[in-house]
C-alpha cells in the first residue's frame, strides 16, 4: 500500500517561503489548498473564447480565505507570547479569529459593527466562544478602535493591518501557479480592506522572483483587476469613504487598511478598479450558483461582476485565462440567498404519488 503524506495546512506546506522557524508551534486547521475550479457553462453562455478559473476559498475551514491569514497571524502571536487577539469585522474575520484562538487555547475579542454582520458569520463567532464586543458604528471606526485599544491592553491585533495576515494569505498564490503550471493572464478579485490584492500580488512576485535562494516557480506576472461595490468603493473615487453602504458585507469597508499596497498592486501589474451596484453582483451571484453549482458570498460575486463585464467590454481580451477569487462561501450570508429566490419557495402538495408526479412532470 502506498504511503501519502498528510495534509497538514499551509505553513507546513509552504514553510521555507513563510515567517515561521522550523521549531515553531504552528496553529491549523488545515486551511489552504482551496479548489481551482474551472467554469464550463458561463463562458459558453456569454459566447467568449476565455478560460475562466475560481479560486474558492469559501471551503477553508471557516468558510472564507480569511483562515490563510489567520493561521499565520495566530501562530505568530502565540509564538511571541501573546494571551488574546483582537479583530475589528465584518464578519468573516471575526469568525476566523475566533476559531484559530480556541486552536491555539488563547482568547479572542472581536469587535463588529451593530446589525451589520450576516448571521450566519454572526452565528460562527458565537459558537466558537469569541467575546464579541458590538459598536455603534461601521467597521472602519472598529478598526479604529482596535488600533487605539491594542496600545493599552496585551493583545495581538490579528486584522490585515499585521503583516503576519499577508504572509499567510499570499500562498493562495502559490496554490494557483502550482496548480495551472503558471500565473493567468488575469486576476479579478474583490476589494474590501483591500489586504487580499495585496497579499495575491506579493504572491505573485515572490513566485516569479528568486529570493532568499529560493528559485522562481514562473516568470508571469497577471493584471490584477480589483472590484467594489459601488456605495463602498474608496479606490474607484479614489479617496476614502465616510458611510459605505452595500448588501456585499464584507467589503463595506470606506478606509482601505492597505492603501497604499494595493495601489501598488495596481499600478505594478498595470490593473485596475471598478465598481459594481448591488443589484450587479447579486446577478452574478445568482448567475454562479445557477450555472456553474458555486454558491458564493455577495461579496466574492463582485470578481465574477467585474470579470464578466471587462470580457464583454473587450478590457480583458479573448483568449485570455482568468482566475476570480471566491473570497467567502455562500452559506456565510443565507438571508440575502434566500431574498433572491423568493420565487423558488417550496410547494406544498398532498403525500400521495400522483401529486408527487404532477409535481415533477409539470415541471420538467
Amino acid at each position: 500500500m502506498s504511503q501519502h503524506k498528510r495534509y497538514t495546512g499551509l505553513i507546513e506546506h509552504y514553510r521555507e517561503r513563510l515567517p515561521v522557524a522550523r521549531d515553531t508551534r504552528v496553529i491549523s486547521l488545515c486551511e489552504g489548498r482551496t479548489p481551482l475550479i474551472r467554469l464550463e457553462n458561463i463562458p459558453r453562455l456569454i459566447g467568449k473564447d476565455v478560460t475562466i478559473y475560481v479560486k474558492f476559498e469559501g471551503l477553508n475551514p471557516t468558510g472564507s480565505f480569511k483562515d490563510r491569514g489567520m493561521t499565520m497571524a495566530v501562530t505568530k502571536a502565540v509564538d511571541q507570547g501573546s494571551q488574546a487577539i483582537i479583530c475589528a469585522s465584518t464578519g468573516n474575520t471575526s469568525a476566523s479569529a475566533a476559531a484559530y484562538a480556541v486552536r491555539a487555547g488563547i482568547k479572542a475579542f472581536v469587535l463588529i459593527p451593530d446589525g451589520k454582520i450576516a448571521l450566519g458569520k454572526l452565528a460562527q463567532t458565537l459558537m466558537y466562544g469569541a467575546q464579541i464586543i458590538q459598536i455603534n458604528g461601521n467597521f472602519d471606526k472598529g478598526m479604529q478602535l482596535v488600533k487605539d485599544v491594542a496600545e493599552h491592553a496585551p493583545v495581538a491585533i490579528v486584522n490585515s493591518i499585521n503583516p503576519f495576515r499577508i504572509e499567510g494569505q499570499k500562498t493562495a498564490a502559490f496554490e494557483i501557479i502550482d496548480e495551472l503550471g503558471d500565473a493567468p493572464d488575469y486576476h479579478c478579485l474583490p476589494v474590501g480592506n483591500a489586504g487580499n490584492i495585496t497579499a495575491y500580488w506579493k504572491g505573485y512576485k515572490e513566485y516569479s522572483s528568486d529570493i532568499g535562494g529560493l528559485k522562481a516557480v514562473t516568470k508571469k506576472r497577471p493584471v490584477m483587476c480589483g472590484y467594489q461595490a459601488a456605495g463602498a468603493a474608496p479606490f474607484v473615487a479614489r479617496e476614502m469613504v465616510d458611510n459605505p453602504e452595500t448588501i456585499a458585507t464584507a467589503i463595506r469597508i470606506g478606509r482601505p487598511q492597505s492603501w497604499d499596497m494595493a495601489w501598488a498592486a495596481q499600478r505594478e501589474s498595470e490593473g485596475w478598479f471598478e465598481s459594481f451596484t448591488d443589484e450587479q453582483i447579486l446577478v452574478a451571484q445568482k448567475l454562479l450558483s445557477q450555472n456553474e453549482g458555486i454558491f458564493c458570498e455577495p461579496a466574492s460575486a463582485a470578481s465574477i461582476a467585474g470579470a464578466l463585464h471587462d470580457i464583454s467590454t473587450g478590457a480583458i481580451p479573448e483568449g485570455s485565462t482568468i482566475v476570480c477569487t471566491l473570497t467567502g462561501n455562500g452559506i456565510k450570508d443565507p438571508d440575502v440567498a434566500i431574498n433572491q429566490c423568493k420565487d423558488a419557495h417550496p410547494v406544498t402538495i398532498d403525500a400521495d404519488l400522483y401529486s408527487v408526479k404532477k409535481a415533477i412532470l409539470d415541471n420538467l
